[in-house]
């Protein structure tokens, strides 16, 4: 499966912005990550196929919110109150090689798919 990113760009501290992610085929779970400078690749958010289950890290909940729609293989990541500390290349991710389970979603190891990644800046 190949994943195709979008969205980005620059946003003043506060402000939101989205980015999605769509896939050529079906995915189990869809992932968010996110690469700073600098820093290892860590886990934002993710969303499973079925539905009902979404699992967020710590540093971004009730801030963002990941959705998807399955008609189109598409997901995405509405980012709201963005931080400077926000800033970072953000990546899609995609399980299609079988189920994983719950708590394995925030390993980047789970997911068999990336997406190029998509730059984020916030600026303070």
């Amino acid at each position: 499966v190949q994943l195709q990113a979008s969205g980005g760009g620059l946003v003043q501290a506060g402000h939101s912005l989205s980015v999605s992610c769509a896939a050529s085929g079906r995915t189990y779970v869809m992932g968010w990550f996110r690469q700073a400078p600098g820093k290892e690749r860590e886990f934002v958010a993710a969303i499973a196929w079925s539905g009902g289950s979404i699992s967020y890290a710590d540093s971004v909940r009730g801030r963002f919110t990941i959705s998807r729609d399955n008609a189109k293989n598409t997901w995405y990541l509405q980012m709201n109150g963005l931080k400077p500390e926000d800033t970072a290349v953000y990546y899609c991710a995609g399980r299609s090689t079988g189920r994983v389970v719950f708590s394995a979603w925030s390993w980047p190891r789970s997911y068999d798919s990336w997406g190029q990644g998509t730059l984020v800046t916030v600026s303070s």
